[in-house]
């Protein structure tokens, strides 16, 4: 009997979970590969064509999770296929944004709301350090929590933090999605503005029971950590078997 709850992912931090019986979209990346500029000057971005077809992601789609407008998690391809009437969740950093899109039913959460029988808490997120973060701006993370479901934390993107573990230790998830592509800019790679392999090690060890679902890994030009360099380390920091997951694009885990 299959699971009724999974996560798929798409490609770099676009996802489809279903979740106590709602189909949530988050963090819509729907361009055609080559589409826009190089962030690092190496290729132009995304790097990889969408494994399964716009149609088939959208489709059912109840709700719209959106951590943030860059570019690689709300596209212009995002805004004009998804119905303009479509449930969808922001940061408040980005209200004035999809009210400027149209979208009608955009809620911007605080803190927490409740959407059909699912509790979407509100977390913050440090999209780097130093002199690169204050061109990054404001992201979020989210909670999704359920009566009888898993837990799960969506940290978006963000280094790790103390207020990431304090999150870990408030709503124990039982499962963790991070993203850890370990993106820097030219200039700046001693400051990455995702989590790299040492940081994602470091939230492992703060996870106590959760299992990490690594994804925004190798569809962007300046994310310079991989699916190998990332299990490579896992194995030199003897992370238990089954504790990090690493999904290939298209791939489903169920939950």
């Amino acid at each position: 009997m299959t699971s009724p709850n999974s996560i798929q992912l798409v490609r770099n931090a676009t996802l489809i979970l279903n979740y106590a019986g709602v189909k949530i979209l988050v963090d819509p990346m729907l361009m055609p590969k080559d589409t826009i500029d190089p962030f690092a000057g190496k290729a132009r971005n995304p790097l990889l064509d969408l494994p399964i077809s716009v149609e088939e992601i959208i489709k059912d789609v109840n709700l719209v999770l959106v951590t943030h407008t860059h570019p690689d998690h709300f596209d212009a391809v995002a805004s004009q296929v998804l119905s303009k009437s479509i449930d969808l969740v922001n940061q408040p950093a980005d209200e004035e944004f999809f009210k400027k899109e149209n979208f009608t039913n955009a809620q911007t959460v605080q803190n927490q709301l409740i959407f059909k029988n699912i509790r979407i808490s509100r977390t913050g997120g440090q999209h780097g350090s130093g002199e690169i973060l204050k061109r990054m701006g404001k992201v979020s993370g989210f909670v999704l929590q359920a009566e009888n479901q898993p837990t799960i934390y969506i940290v978006g993107d963000s280094i790790f933090t103390e207020e990431i573990e304090q999150n870990i230790q408030k709503f124990k998830p039982d499962y963790i999605i991070t993203n850890s592509g370990g993106a820097a800019f030219p200039g700046f790679e001693e400051t990455p503005i995702l989590m790299d392999e040492d940081q994602t090690m470091a939230l492992l060890n703060a996870s106590g029971e959760a299992k990490i679902i690594a994804v925004h890994l190798e569809a962007l030009d300046h994310c310079l950590t991989t699916r190998d360099s990332l299990r490579q380390k896992a194995t030199e920091s003897n992370i238990r078997e089954g504790q990090l997951l690493i999904p290939r694009d298209g791939e489903t885990i169920e939950l």
